[in-house]
C-alpha cells in the first residue's frame, strides 16, 4: 500500500517549498511521500541550501521543478507556501486536502547579510514549526 502524498508548493520551488520538502523528508518520510514544485522552476536558491544545512539537512539534491499535474491529482494533501501558488495552483480533485501555509518570501529579504540571513533562519524555523504541528495533528 502507498504512502499518502504531500505536495508543498510555492512560486519559483527554489526557497520555501524546497526548505518544507526538506524537513518533510526529515519529520514525515515514514508516514509520507514528499514532493514540491512551483508554477515555475527558478532553481534552487543557494541561501535556502545554506541555512538548511545549520540546520543539518541536505536539500542540494532536491530538485527544482514546475508543478506535475499527474502527481498534483494523485496527492493527498497539496500544501501552498505563498500567495501566488495559493491563487494560482490549478485545480485540485475533491478528495486532495488542500491548505495554505503562508511565508514571508525570504530571497526578497534585503538589508545586511546578517539581516538577510535572520529572515531566511526565521522563516525555516517557522517551517519546520508547521512542519512538526502537521506531524502531531495532520493540520
Amino acid at each position: 500500500m502507498s504512502k499518502p502524498i504531500i505536495y508543498f508548493l510555492c512560486t519559483g520551488n527554489s526557497c520555501r517549498s524546497q526548505i518544507a520538502e526538506g524537513f518533510g523528508h526529515k519529520y514525515l518520510d515514514g508516514q509520507y511521500d514528499v514532493y514540491s514544485a512551483g508554477i515555475e522552476a527558478h532553481g534552487m536558491n543557494p541561501k535556502a541550501v545554506s541555512i538548511m544545512e545549520e540546520a543539518g539537512i541536505d536539500i542540494s539534491g532536491q530538485e527544482s521543478s514546475k508543478i506535475d499535474n499527474a502527481l498534483l491529482n494523485r496527492s493527498d494533501y497539496v500544501i501552498t507556501l505563498c500567495g501566488d501558488a495559493d491563487d494560482n495552483c490549478p485545480m485540485t480533485p475533491p478528495h486532495v486536502n488542500r491548505m495554505h501555509w503562508g511565508f514571508e518570501d525570504p530571497a526578497k529579504a534585503t538589508g545586511t547579510d546578517e539581516e538577510v540571513h535572520a529572515v531566511f533562519e526565521s522563516v525555516r524555523d517557522a517551517i519546520e514549526e508547521r512542519i512538526i504541528a502537521f506531524k502531531e495533528n495532520g493540520k
